[in-house]
């Protein structure tokens, strides 16, 4: 039934364990790196959450991932054909597939959205445009933009069109080209940000924020902010990790590739973190900003920096490269599934389905300006509503679905084949994934799933 002896000449395959690593982890590597987890992590105290964040990686982040790219590899195909060569045609199993699909376009629908606006505030970097702005300034100026009926749609609009324009030229030409070049230089200007914020008057406070734990300014809710955090930000539970899975060699070690992606994401999130908090400490503002921390507050900190218009510049830069090389791993779920499973060219697929995603990005968009309240729901605008619904639902219902499917349906042998390439290397902790798979991950997943609801 399973596709584990496909035919590598009728597929694409990752060139390398390094193109393998560039692109899964630039796909993890998002916005989710550069502003999300900064302010979270000021938003619980920093060093301790740190901690526990690095615990739910271990916990719950690994296991999924590794559980995607066996699913992935093993069934050979789109996330919707990979289920269905494992489980079968009619299995129940086939949902898993069918909700990752609708999730990797819902999530790329509006993070294409703000990935515009990452676009957009380099234009205004370059142009200067913070210089002499109060704080109150620079949030009136982000509130103008997020709210204007053309500005981000435009923005949105150029980000989607070079997104497609890489899946379009294939898995080879396209994705792994890309981010074989876009990922050293994501690296590289982080360096040269974490450079400059260290070396600034008074960012030994920061730093001291970052790495010195205190934990009695870590709350339960900090807990599972951080447990959420750690499996969203390695783009699990929406497709693009069983779909790259497809494309990964059978000599590759699964479970060493999944080891470094989780280092190489973490690590990024941290250098963000040492980019922002000493600049911020430096210039005394509050850690816990929120989600305006980098679309507001940091472009006063840059604008009163020394040299602060070129790392202003640079920082916006990074959180557009950053963004993506995600949005291509989500664009890339849905062409696949349409290229493989449905018969339509892969060109043809790439721009109908951009397309469309983008359409429903604009929705998103206005419904933050003028036409919020005739595009609210459930009382929340649609960039919010699709945001809860992918975030707190769909993600921890993939997620949960890709574990328990290893864990319980897929027999033990076929991960182990996986696992150890035909039983050619040696992995001690089969036993423990197993595991991990079957109980731990699951439980945890489902505390994300009720903490995100509001239920604990």
């Amino acid at each position: 039934m399973d596709s584990h002896n496909r035919d590598p000449q009728k597929r694409p395959l990752f060139s390398s364990r390094l193109s393998i690593i560039t692109v899964a982890a630039g796909s993890a590597i998002g916005l989710g790196n550069i502003w999300k987890f900064p302010y979270i992590t000021g938003k619980n105290g920093g060093a301790a959450f740190i901690i526990v964040y690095l615990c739910c990686i271990a916990l719950i982040g690994l296991p999924v991932l590794i559980s995607d790219f066996i699913i992935g590899r093993r069934g050979g195909g789109s996330v919707v054909s990979s289920f269905r060569a494992l489980a079968g045609e009619r299995s129940p199993w086939l949902f898993g597939g069918f909700i990752a699909l609708f999730g990797s376009a819902t999530v790329l629908s509006f993070y294409g959205v703000v990935a515009g606006w990452s676009l957009e505030y380099v234009v205004k970097a370059a142009s200067n445009a913070f210089s002499g702005k109060t704080p109150a300034e620079v949030g009136t100026m982000f509130n103008d933009f997020v709210t204007s009926p053309v500005a981000p749609i435009v923005c949105q609009l150029v980000f989607m069109s070079i997104t497609a324009g890489v899946v379009y030229a294939g898995v080879k030409k396209g994705i792994e080209a890309f981010s074989k070049v876009m990922m050293p230089v994501l690296v590289g200007i982080i360096v040269l940000l974490c450079f400059r914020s260290i070396t600034l008057p008074g960012a030994e406070g920061g730093l001291a924020f970052l790495f010195k734990p205190d934990f009695s300014k870590l709350s339960a809710a900090g807990v599972l902010d951080a447990l959420g955090h750690a499996f969203f930000t390695l783009s699990l539970g929406v497709g693009t990790m069983i779909t790259y899975g497809s494309y990964i060699d059978k000599d590759e070690h699964l479970a060493a590739t999944a080891v470094q992606i989780c280092i190489a994401d973490t690590v990024i999130a941290l250098l963000a973190g040492i980019a922002i908090f000493p600049a911020v400490f430096a210039f005394g503002v509050a850690p816990g900003q929120g989600p305006g921390l980098v679309f507001v507050t940091l472009p006063n900190i840059f604008a009163q920096m020394p040299g602060g218009y070129v790392f202003c510049i640079l920082f916006f830069l990074l959180l557009a490269v950053a963004a993506l090389t995600s949005s291509i791993s989500m664009l890339e779920v849905s062409v696949a599934y349409a290229s493989e499973d449905l018969g339509i060219s892969r060109q043809r697929a790439t721009l109908v389905l951009a397309t469309l995603i983008s359409l429903v990005g604009v929705v998103c968009s206005l419904s933050m300006g003028k036409y919020q309240e005739q595009l609210t729901f459930f009382g929340k605008n649609v960039f919010d509503l699709a945001d809860f619904a992918v975030s707190n639902v769909e993600m921890p219902i993939g997620g949960a679905i890709s574990v328990l499917f290893v864990g319980w349906m897929l027999k033990r042998r076929k991960a182990e084949d996986e696992l150890t390439c035909h039983g050619n290397i040696t992995v001690p902790f089969v036993g423990a994934f197993v595991f991990t798979a079957k109980y731990l991950a699951p439980v945890a997943i489902a505390i994300v799933f009720l903490h995100s609801l509001g239920l604990i």
